[in-house]
């Protein structure tokens, strides 16, 4: 009676997972900023990728949407998420601004953002821990 050998499989899925958890990290784009800490629930997770726009410490705007790291007028932002929220209503929209940042240039940009057609825009920070 012949059967199966595993083994060679058992070593290829081992691999892969480690390549996978190698690889996530760099997964995450977006501007370096320094995030507020706060306690807060997490986010349910969504299937699909969010839209984060970004806000440096100099108050510089950031979109999410390709690999290119330029810097955007928040004109150009607005025009960008709307085609965005056009194709997928239900996209989750988030804000990383760095905590120097003024509060009233978040709300500005969150205001944008609602405009565009984002249903409700959420802010990130980071555990206090």
């Amino acid at each position: 009676m012949s059967e199966i050998n595993v083994v060679p499989y058992i070593d290829v899925m081992l691999v892969l997972l480690i390549i996978f958890m190698v690889t996530a990290p760099m997964l995450m784009q977006g501007v370096k900023v320094d995030l507020p800490e706060a306690s807060a629930e997490p986010v349910e997770n969504q299937d699909s990728e969010p839209v984060i726009v970004s806000v440096d410490a100099a108050g510089k705007l950031y979109l999410n949407l390709g690999q290119e790291k330029q810097v955007l007028s928040l004109p150009t932002i607005k025009d960008r998420v709307s085609a965005v929220m056009r194709r997928s209503p239900e996209k989750p929209v988030l804000v990383w601004g760095d905590r120097t940042v003024p509060y009233g240039d978040v709300v500005a940009i969150m205001v944008a953002l609602q405009e565009a057609g984002a249903p409700s825009v959420g802010l990130v920070t980071e555990d206090p821990q």
